[in-house]
């Protein structure tokens, strides 16, 4: 198992979208107890206003432990000077505390998500300023998918952040990325044993990224099929390799292929709750089911 040296990772964290839609009390509370649960780290992306690097800064600010990552913060939200001044600041308020996740997101029209990739790390890696140096390094991940970016994010990044990918994928990108780099993968589960409902919520969450092109090419790359992609309804194997369902055992049992495989964390995502439902009750079962097999 890799990591990066100084952080607390651990080989679970929790990945949410839940903080999008709660008042900052809310939330405070929520990484509070997830600390006090033992959960070393918290993934949350940029979507719907939460600027990510303030986030970062507030949720890395009522916490003592919690390891804090960016997945993603997207390169088109800022331009590198202020991306690179945000997590130098970070990495010296809250040493070893950050790690910032870079991605392509939804990107621009026309933009190829490899070349905007370089050109930002250029710029970022080529600002100067008169900011202090950090008290602990400043780390980032890139969100990498397909081969060219793995590489990229081995040879100018601490390691890769992947979304909704299966155990064949993380056996593909560890061989890309070799012994050393990080792998940080995310995967969503949902607390449901009726497979036609649980197919049936999955799907809901899915279409979104059954309908896009970069990620209908993702999963194309898996070796899924036009009829898995099914116009953006999938397959029943497609919506069971990418949703794990079922009770806290089988849930459990699945995630630990993501580290058989080779990766060296994965990200939980909690799906299918009820509009203004904390995925809380979850996040406490799972901290019973795979963080005291964590150390």
């Amino acid at each position: 198992m890799s990591t990066i040296e100084g952080m607390r990772l651990g080989r679970y964290g929790i990945w949410t979208f839940d903080f999008e839609d709660q008042p900052a009390a809310a939330i405070r509370d929520a990484v509070r107890e997830l600390e006090e649960l033992g959960w070393p780290a918290v993934w949350i992306p940029e979507r719907d206003g939460r600027e990510a690097l303030t986030h970062a800064g507030f949720l890395l600010s009522v916490t003592e432990r919690l390891t804090v990552v960016n997945g993603i913060a997207q390169i088109w939200s800022r331009e590198p000077r202020w991306t690179r001044g945000a997590a130098v600041l970070l990495a010296d308020a809250y040493p070893d505390r950050h790690l910032l996740g870079l991605g392509f997101g939804a990107g621009k029209p026309g933009a190829k998500p490899l070349q905007a990739m370089h050109g930002y790390l250029d710029a970022m890696d080529a600002t100067t300023s008169a900011n202090p140096a950090p008290r602990a390094p400043m780390r980032r991940l890139l969100a990498a998918y397909g081969p060219k970016m793995l590489e990229l994010a081995r040879d100018r990044s601490a390691g890769a952040h992947t979304y909704h990918v299966t155990p064949g994928h993380t056996a593909q990108a560890r061989e890309i990325l070799g012994d050393g780099p990080f792998l940080g993968v995310e995967h969503a589960v949902l607390f449901e044993t009726d497979p036609a409902r649980a197919r049936e919520i999955a799907r809901e969450h899915l279409h979104p990224y059954l309908t896009q092109k970069y990620n209908v090419a993702k999963f194309r790359r898996l070796g899924y099929t036009e009829a898995d992609i099914d116009g953006g309804r999938g397959s029943d194997r497609l919506v069971d390799d990418l949703v794990f369902w079922g009770d806290l055992d089988t849930i459990a049992e699945k995630l630990r292929g993501h580290l058989d495989a080779g990766a060296d964390h994965v990200g939980i995502q909690v799906i299918g709750l009820a509009p203004g439902t904390a995925a809380m009750p979850h996040w406490r079962r799972l901290a019973e089911a795979l963080l005291p097999a964590d150390g």
